[in-house]
């Protein structure tokens, strides 16, 4: 059966590679809606390719550029988050691949989950700030949520055919890459510039996941988002670092027995399983050579010089507002050490203020969620102030 979708975050790099597979199965998938930020030039060569019924851009003058560019093109274009909303729900489309960076993909979800989409998540935050009211609101109106997440979806796949029973599973084993600075001295940490975080040596990611990643705060955020997507409490879920980025993710049973899911590092290859599940279709992406391989090896993560991880364990066990706390934290955090306003260990620090100093609600709502994030991000702008002051002091003295 074909699928009509929705894709936020269009332009960024799981909206691109759901682009690739749209093209490697064109008789099975089209795009009826695509959303970005403010990319829109690269948003209107995919309106010219794919020829969607209607498009949308979050900032209102990348929105009137991109009218101008693309006009004659019978689209409609929207702005703002009216237009992310009214993008993830329109009636043409029966599957949202949400692939849009932070907490502004929550609401766009929801709607979609009212309007009945299958929901295909990249955007791992809307689980972390509202776990618990978005799989409620899923179960409530029969849509499934699939991950899309490599880590997730080698999860996902593991337990198919049988194996979801939750007491015959002993843990989850979320397998990390280490990041750019997985072998890097503690005391270097501090002046690790941008460029240097950006590096990942697996993946091609954008710039606030790959800082994530260095910070090892991706695999936090995906620690809670495994907790909401496969009802398994955190003591029984594990990060293990694997360099190589291979064996995407395992399971381990009561038995001990280990089921895992391998495959290249490529993206498309999960986003196409989200796609065709229960299905399998033919290979978009790159294929796996067994025998160039060499060896796979695990390793602990080292959460004195990368505490986001332990902060993200600590913030899903707490739960109610605490996870958003957090989320809200880190992604003002990370944009300030890529603007150059603070250093690389900065961004746990301003982390660790805001989750110390905000007020606590265990059982928030949507508007209670939304009002705790804005409050988060204004906390962590002052955190980050502070620290981008003392450090200009720091280098005026030097």
């Amino acid at each position: 059966m074909a699928r009509n979708l929705a894709i936020l975050g269009s332009t960024g790099s799981i909206g691109r590679n759901t682009l690739d597979v749209v093209r490697a199965h064109p008789d099975r998938l089209s795009v009826k809606s695509l959303a970005a930020g403010k990319q829109w030039k690269r948003l209107a060569e995919q309106v010219r390719e794919f020829r969607p019924r209607l498009v949308a851009v979050y900032e209102p003058e990348a929105a009137a550029r991109l009218r101008d560019e693309i006009r004659g093109i019978d689209v409609a274009v929207r702005e703002g988050m009216p237009g992310l909303l009214e993008a993830a729900s329109l009636a043409d489309a029966d599957t949202l691949v949400s692939a849009l960076v932070g907490s502004i993909g929550l609401r766009p979800v929801m709607v979609a989950i009212a309007s009945g989409k299958t929901i295909c998540l990249a955007n791992k935050e809307t689980l972390v700030v509202a776990g618990a009211l978005v799989t409620a609101a899923a179960q409530e109106k029969g849509v499934p949520i699939i991950p899309v997440d490599s880590e997730h979806s080698a999860i996902f796949q593991c337990l198919a055919d049988g194996n979801r029973d939750a007491s015959q599973i002993r843990r989850l084993v979320l397998t990390a890459s280490g990041g750019p600075f997985r072998r890097l001295e503690t005391e270097r940490l501090a002046g690790v510039t941008p460029g240097e975080a950006l590096r990942h040596p697996n993946w091609d990611m954008g710039g606030k996941i790959t800082i994530d990643s260095a910070t090892l705060m991706n695999k936090g955020l995906e620690v809670i988002e495994a907790r909401w997507l496969f009802g398994i409490e955190f003591d029984r879920i594990e990060v293990v670092v694997h360099p190589q980025s291979i064996i995407h993710s395992l399971v381990e049973f009561i038995d001990g027995s280990f089921l895992g899911q391998l495959g290249a590092p490529d993206m498309r290859l999960p986003i196409q399983y989200a796609l065709s599940y229960p299905d399998r279709w033919q290979a978009s992406g790159d294929r796996l050579d067994l025998l160039k391989l060499g060896s796979l090896t695990f390793e602990p993560p080292r959460l004195a010089d990368f505490p986001c991880l332990a902060y993200a364990y600590e913030a899903g066990r707490r739960g109610g507002t605490l996870p958003c706390a957090m989320n809200a934290a880190n992604e003002v955090a990370v944009a300030a050490f890529l603007q150059g306003d603070i250093g690389f260990t900065d961004i746990p620090a301003v982390i660790r203020a805001v989750m110390d100093m905000m007020p606590f609600e265990a059982a928030p709502d949507l508007d209670a969620l939304l009002a705790h994030d804005e409050q988060a991000r204004g906390m962590a702008a002052v955190r980050i102030a502070e620290r981008a002051a003392a450090r200009q002091k720091g280098a005026e003295a030097a």
